[in-house]
């Protein structure tokens, strides 16, 4: 697992980010949200995401960029109460969040990666997919939102600040994935807060095993619960 270093840009987000936690943000629409990350954005995916994490072999969750993430809270799934934990199954949870000085990135069996890759600096995306691949022994599921926030960053910007296609994220992606064959990976992409793809599941050990050569891109759009 390499040391992850980010450009000056990255560090200085990071520090915007800090501020944000502290003392909350400014919205598009003139409004004031004074409590920032309290969110927990995998909640509304869950149910794309259950088949995979539930699985016999994943046991270890590194949530990175957690936010507002609480594992062990009643009420993840409405319908039942479950926490996360319960309703995934797994046993250890690791939450990696650095506005929140939560540094800890623990390898896991599986890594999740939930409304994250959209406030990083376009040139530290790289580096970020190659470490969130590095941190995982079998599956990482990763959800980007491809539209403007209704948050802004401290400076005045918008806290995406890397909004790009579902197509530009997917080739991307792929394009980490050769060095981790092995890894599974689910991509959703939302194009609204409450629409967007799931990207079909893939390792990229099977495009050597196909027959072919031609790569098959599939999908399907969704609304989340």
């Amino acid at each position: 697992m390499k040391n992850l270093k980010l450009s000056d840009k990255g560090n200085k987000l990071i520090k915007l980010y800090e501020e944000m936690a502290v003392t909350g943000y400014a919205r598009t629409d003139g409004s004031k949200v004074s409590n920032a990350y309290n969110d927990f954005e995998l909640r509304k995916f869950r149910n794309f995401c259950k088949e995979q994490i539930s699985r016999d072999e994943i046991k270890t969750v590194l949530d990175y960029g957690g936010g507002g993430s609480d594992w062990d809270a009643s009420g993840f799934d409405p319908a039942t109460g479950e926490t996360a934990k319960q309703f995934f199954r797994v046993k250890e949870v690791c939450i990696f969040e650095p506005a929140r000085n939560l540094m800890d990135k623990s390898k896991s069996d599986c890594v999740v990666c939930m409304d994250v890759l959209e406030h990083i600096f376009v040139a530290d995306i790289p580096n970020i997919i190659d470490e969130l691949f590095s941190l995982t022994n079998k599956l990482l599921v990763i959800n980007v939102a491809c539209y403007k926030a209704r948050a802004l960053l401290p400076n005045g910007e918008n806290a995406h600040i890397t909004v790009r296609s579902p197509d530009w994220w997917k080739g991307v992606i792929d394009a980490a994935s050769i060095n981790y064959e092995d890894v599974e990976v689910m991509l959703i992409c939302s194009k609204t807060f409450k629409s967007g793809v799931v990207f079909e599941t893939f390792k990229s050990c099977d495009w050597h095993a196909s027959a072919g050569f031609t790569t098959e891109l599939k999908f399907q759009t969704f609304k989340p619960n």
